[in-house]
């Protein structure tokens, strides 16, 4: 009776699931982040979508990569420029980095030519709340959550505005804002502070130098930042700081992990998901297998300076086919600029190419990149030896990161001749202690109770279950600055001290003037009388 009677409950389960199921599902409202921010993103996105939530993803109408959308709804809105506009500010900000890398850490970028592109991209906001139709469906669609890349500050100010719980999602925070948003303590003694490209191990001059960094930034940050706050101020109609729009984050999602990053104190809605871009390879196409077995025995190196990198200085393009040439592998180089005229048999230009099913490949033996962390953890996870040419941003630091574990090589992409690029690619090739320690590392990353995606997913529908996580919160946020490092205790407790070594004082000095002050007046007077 029972295998007759189970085939007619099975239909009635299914419901049962699938009701609980939606029963759970919320509303996601979306800000994110264009270009390579978004790629990652779309991941965690897609999977809320396919668990069942409601996900509205708010882009300009101007963009890259936004609006593209699968099955998930999209609002777009008017921006004050266009699609030329924002490609030319951003080549102006790229061409740059070609001529001038700023050295000292953060502070530099503050008056360099990414302010003008930032500047544009902050200006998203007031567009944005311009939109009142926008707003207003914003307002009523009573979301629980938003899920948001902080880097254009927006997502924070949406936040605030709809008093909404939120997530942050980005590979780390500009400036000293984690520290103070997350209350991370981040002791410069042992912490270095962005672009130093410095260790956790520092030298006394380091040390002086990543201290004088720490203090700088909070000195100069803020003005970076002033049109973003600005816009905020105004659509929240009360003046704001950056530590105010980030200190209700409920939780932080960091693209990156230990086996990356330096070990330093982290707050519990602090997640790490290094590596979430990471998958299985895929079969490759018969374009790219044909070009990965006619390599032979020597194999193949990928090539590639990410999605935003389309083209190079001309000399610079030269001096790269150049060394390309010299030696035996095959090279597929993702490159979209114009083709080097001295280029060799063995590279092969394309526009685009399967990074991590290439570099998961066993022919795969080296791979050049921008130090990008998407493509660090697709050479983390292959474990594949990389050559690394850092152009801005984070990954100066993500270059020293694995320069100092033995996994790569490290050129300045502005001084760099052919004979470096060629050294550089026969070290990591040829060197098995390379190849030895980024599978290190490799195994290191993969050995986790969960996935970087789950991860992920789970805690934005943990804030969406929820209504944010206060529990997470430390009390620290409710602090003053001298509260927080205790100089009220230190002082009420020195202010005792002291009074007790006043007291003590006193008292000797009297005991003192009755033993002796007598007889030192007897004395006197004695001496006095024989005169």
């Amino acid at each position: 009776m029972a295998p007759a009677d189970f085939p007619a409950s099975l239909p009635l389960c299914v419901c049962l699931l699938l009701a609980s199921g939606l029963a759970q599902a919320g509303r996601l409202l979306v800000v994110p982040m264009d270009g390579s921010h978004w790629f990652t993103m779309q991941m965690v996105v897609e999977k809320l979508i396919h668990k069942g939530h409601e996900v509205v993803v708010v882009v300009p109408e101007v963009s890259w990569q936004l609006g593209k959308a699968l099955n998930f709804t999209v609002k777009t809105y008017s921006v004050s420029h266009t699609q030329e506009e924002l490609n030319r500010e951003f080549k102006f900000f790229m061409d740059s980095q070609w001529k001038y890398q700023p050295e000292g850490g953060i502070l530099p970028l503050l008056t360099s030519p990414a302010k003008g592109f930032f500047e544009l991209l902050f200006s998203h906001c007031r567009s944005l709340f311009n939109d009142k139709k926008l707003v207003e469906y914003l307002k009523q669609r009573s979301f629980d959550a938003v899920f948001l890349d902080p880097f254009d500050v927006c997502g924070l100010t949406v936040a605030k505005y709809f008093s909404l719980p939120s997530v942050v999602f980005s590979r780390g925070i500009f400036c000293h804002y984690l520290e103070e948003g997350a209350q991370c303590p981040s002791p410069p003694s042992y912490v270095p502070r962005g672009i130093l490209k410095y260790t956790d191990t520092m030298t006394f001059k380091e040390r002086v130098h990543n201290f004088l960094s720490y203090m700088g930034e909070r000195a100069f940050c803020h003005k970076f930042f002033k049109s973003a706050v600005d816009i905020a101020s105004e659509v929240l109609q009360t003046p704001v700081t950056m530590t105010d729009l980030f200190s209700p984050v409920s939780i932080w999602l960091l693209r990156t992990d230990f086996t990356l990053e330096l070990p330093r104190p982290l707050m519990p809605n602090v997640i790490h998901i290094g590596g979430i871009n990471c998958h299985q390879g895929k079969p490759l196409s018969k374009e790219f297998e044909a070009y990965v077995n006619a390599s032979g025995e020597h194999g193949i190196v990928v090539f590639s300076l990410g999605s935003m990198v389309s083209e190079i200085p001309e000399k610079k393009a030269m001096e790269i086919a150049e060394a390309l040439g010299r030696i035996p592998q095959t090279v597929l180089w993702r490159y979209t600029g114009t083709r080097p005229s001295n280029l060799a048999k063995n590279t092969i230009l394309v526009k685009w190419l399967p990074q991590n099913d290439l570099l998961g490949h066993p022919k795969a033996r080296a791979f050049i990149t921008h130090s990008g962390s998407h493509g660090i953890y697709e050479g983390i996870c292959n474990g594949v030896p990389m050559v690394m040419m850092p152009l801005f941003g984070d990954q100066m630091d993500n270059a020293k990161r694995m320069e100092t574990r033995g996994a790569g090589v490290t050129l300045n992409v502005l001084e760099m001749t052919a004979d470096d690029l060629e050294n550089a690619l026969k070290t990591v090739i040829n060197n098995k202690s390379y190849k030895e320690n980024i599978m290190r590392l490799s195994s290191l990353h993969k050995d986790r109770p969960i996935e970087p995606l789950d991860l992920a997913v789970f805690w934005v529908e943990y804030v969406m279950r929820h209504k944010g996580a206060p529990h997470l919160r430390p009390a620290a946020h409710d602090l003053t600055w001298y509260q927080y490092h205790s100089l009220d205790v230190i002082g009420f407790l020195l202010a005792i001290v002291l009074t007790v070594v006043f007291i003590v004082f006193k008292c000797c000095a009297y005991g003192c003037r009755k033993c002796f002050g007598g007889k030192g007046r007897v004395k006197k007077s004695h001496k006095s009388k024989t005169h």
